[in-house]
């Protein structure tokens, strides 16, 4: 066996698990990046993933597979950048093992991140919103469910995988109702709940009576919805939605439109980024800016006070001290 293998599994065993304490889901993204990097390397040198060796993985291949990523299997530019992430901490924890591919690890770790736009932030209007939180069928439990999933969605922000695990015990209904998850990176946080949405949960927890770590919205057989089905369900009442508010139909809605769509709603509403980036569990402000740049209304309010080219500025009058003193009461 090569130098290569039990590197591997040393970095998943001690520096991802015993060091990092890293969650299964970042675990889970460095297993599936380096399946493909074997995967790639036994197709193109024929050689069998055990047997392979540092020598086998120099920076001309890992650009050969970086490039693979993106014309043949057309993953996107963060993705690309999320793999090669992947591959520098697996190069940074060998160049410690094994200095005598120091030269070879250098040259890895020389690769840089691509550039990659910005997208457009994607969000749901008001009417957008009400449109898609009455799409579900109330009559059924299905429907009440998923109405409860919607609203809790839209009006807390969690990411996907935080609405698959969030549990009975999760949510408190009493004075001061809030819902607490354990988002990205570990990071506890708990989110205030409106009026309607504690309506909602206490109608939906009284006819779905079960243990406090029961999953809060459960698949038919109890168990926690996938990330997958909630994509599903999203997708199916929006469509739905989009009957009577077309708008909907232009946009690929999914659970993280939902959250920017809290996001959007804080901040037309004046709340600061900074409670933003604590509402949504940010890391920092540099995330929660995308808001900010996304709002059209804030700069209709700006164009608003500026004079056009051309035209001449009015001069400023002041206001009749007796009016000033009435207005101001």
């Amino acid at each position: 066996m090569s130098a290569l293998a039990p590197t591997l599994e040393a970095f998943f065993t001690q520096r991802l698990v015993a060091q990092r304490n890293a969650s299964p889901h970042t675990i889970a993204a460095y297993r599936d990046c380096f399946r493909l990097l074997l995967g790639y390397l036994t197709a193109t040198k024929g050689i069998p993933p055990a047997k392979l060796d540092f020598a086998d993985l120099d920076a001309k291949v890992i650009a050969g597979f970086l490039e693979h990523l993106e014309t043949e299997r057309n993953v996107t530019i963060s993705t690309r950048n999320a793999r090669l992430a992947a591959i520098h901490s697996l190069f940074r924890f060998a160049a410690v093992r094994h200095p005598e591919h120091a030269q070879l690890i250098a040259r890895v770790l020389d690769i840089p991140t691509k550039r990659t736009k910005r997208a457009t932030v994607t969000y749901l209007t008001r009417p957008e919103i009400e449109a898609l939180l009455g799409a579900p069928d109330i009559s059924v439990r299905i429907g009440r469910r998923d109405r409860a999933l919607l609203l809790v969605a839209t009006q807390t922000g969690l990411r996907v995988s935080e609405l698959t695990n969030l549990r009975r015990c999760d949510v408190a209904l009493d004075a001061g109702a809030h819902l607490a998850c354990t988002g990205k990176g570990r990071k506890q946080r708990a989110t205030p709940l409106f009026p309607q949405t504690v309506s909602v949960l206490k109608a939906w927890l009284d006819e779905q009576p079960g243990q406090p770590t029961d999953s809060l919205f459960p698949g038919p057989r109890g168990r926690p919805l996938t990330q997958d089905a909630v994509t599903a369900i999203i997708s199916r009442h929006a469509a739905t939605a989009a009957t009577g508010c077309p708008s909907i139909a232009a946009k690929r809605v999914t659970a993280h439109v939902l959250r920017h769509s809290c996001a959007m709603e804080l901040f037309h509403n004046g709340v600061d980024a900074s409670t933003i980036a604590l509402w949504l569990g940010h890391e920092g402000l540099r995330t929660t800016s995308v808001y900010v740049t996304a709002d059209m209304t804030a700069k209709e309010r700006a164009l608003a006070r500026i004079t056009p080219i051309g035209v001449a500025t009015g001069r400023y009058r002041p206001t009749d001290i007796l009016l000033a003193f009435l207005e101001a009461l």
